[in-house]
């Protein structure tokens, strides 16, 4: 396996389409532009035993690394997510989605911490201008054709396999942290069993350690919209039509599922049950539906059916460790480890993030527990993190030695 690493140099026009721009605005300080990076690697292996001669991501680094080369902060991202963590490519572009929590000063100090997060392969936005990724959207060197259902099929763990291409590239052995919410909350725990000597400390937020049959059932709903578009063609679109209502349906339900009944209950707290339009007409609607419609076609623009297909494939396949059971998984983590769930999370619920923390504390480990209050359910992980700045900061500070077990 080579590897190559460049940089890519982009005047931009359009800033990028994350999960949350639409949900919240966050207080940025005065940072430099961040830059996208480009890491790419010839004869691939994945976890299934399928290969691809060529891949690339993208990412991106925030602060110095030190001269040891161990105040590393690798920061996983969720499923619709990439690896602009924070800052802005441009003036006036998005922020990224924990500039709340990652800067200078802030719980995840660059001033302090070399923090690098990587687009995942199969990432949702393949179209996207700031997303580098590699997947059935992108070409195969080989046959001069875009894969479609011809690339591997692709779990978390070859997410994992990549961001430590990238760190052995970079000579970094050892991870201070490595951190993540949702989609991203997998990678870190599968890091931390994978590579147990390479990771000090792991932090799950809005997490699972393993797909039980309840949410591999709820990610097949993300599916099913696509599948049953007629323009999805078994995956081979790129020359035809593509399933645009099917992935816009997908959105819809990726989004709608995040959230909890508060929040958008509270967003339209003045909405009438009887609204005229929906009344009158049956082809009109709801204005949350409307909006929630809107929402999902603004964020179509850049993603790819087949993709969605592959992040849920590999959210469904997930299981900490990759071994014959949890247990056996959980076993080989030797990091201190920090769970952060959402109370109100109704896709990953606290139970399953609680269940991977006393699994681990009976195996001896040094575990710590702490939920994320709010109204947003699921995205309290991402747009409320702030209120557990302290904890994490603490977490990430503490240099007892690993094998110490917190009683």
């Amino acid at each position: 396996m080579s590897m190559k690493l460049s940089l890519l140099s982009w005047t931009p026009r359009l800033c990028m389409a994350l999960l949350l721009t639409w949900a919240w605005t966050a207080a940025a300080d005065q940072q430099p532009w961040v830059e996208k990076k480009v890491f790419e690697i010839e004869n691939f292996s994945f976890f299934n035993g399928e290969s691809v001669d060529y891949i690339s991501v993208g990412w991106q680094s925030y602060g110095e690394l030190n001269e040891a080369r161990d105040n590393a902060v690798l920061i996983t991202h969720f499923f619709s997510g990439s690896s602009h963590v924070a800052g802005r490519y441009e003036d006036g572009g998005a922020l990224g989605y924990w500039d709340a929590i990652v800067g200078p000063g802030k719980a995840i100090d660059t001033d302090k911490y070399y923090v690098i997060s990587v687009d995942t392969l199969v990432n949702q936005e393949p179209h996207n201008p700031f997303v580098v990724t590699s997947g059935p959207a992108t070409f195969n060197r080989k046959t001069g054709k875009r894969y479609g259902m011809d690339f591997p099929v692709t779990t978390i763990r070859d997410f994992v396999n990549v961001q430590k291409a990238l760190l052995d590239n970079l000579g970094i052995e050892s991870l201070h942290a490595v951190i993540g919410a949702s989609m991203g909350s997998l990678q870190a725990i599968d890091w931390a069993s994978a590579y147990p000597e390479r990771v000090e400390r792991m932090v799950s937020v809005i997490g699972m350690a393993q797909a039980d049959p309840w949410t591999v059932l709820s990610l097949q709903q993300w599916a099913e919209p696509i599948l049953n578009d007629p323009n999805w063609q078994g995956g081979e679109y790129y020359d035809a039509e593509p399933p645009s209502a099917g992935l816009q349906q997908a959105l819809m339900q990726i989004s709608l599922q995040a959230m909890h009944p508060r929040a958008i209950n509270a967003m339209f707290d003045d909405a009438k049950t009887l609204e005229s339009e929906p009344l009158q007409d049956i082809q009109a609607y709801h204005s949350s539906v409307n909006w929630l419609r809107e929402r999902a076609r603004e964020r179509a623009r850049y993603a790819d059916a087949n993709h969605i297909l592959y992040l849920v494939r590999a959210n469904q396949l997930f299981l900490a460790g990759m071994q014959d059971d949890l247990d056996s998984g959980l076993a080989r983590i030797q990091a201190r480890t920090l769970f952060m769930p959402a109370q109100g999370d109704l896709l990953l619920m606290p139970d399953m993030a609680r269940l991977a923390h006393m699994r681990l504390l009976e195996l001896g480990n040094d575990s710590q527990y702490v939920e994320i209050e709010g109204d947003w359910g699921h995205l309290d992980g991402i747009v409320s993190i702030q209120q557990q700045a302290d904890v994490l900061r603490d977490f990430l500070a503490d240099e007892r030695p690993t094998h110490e077990t917190q009683q």
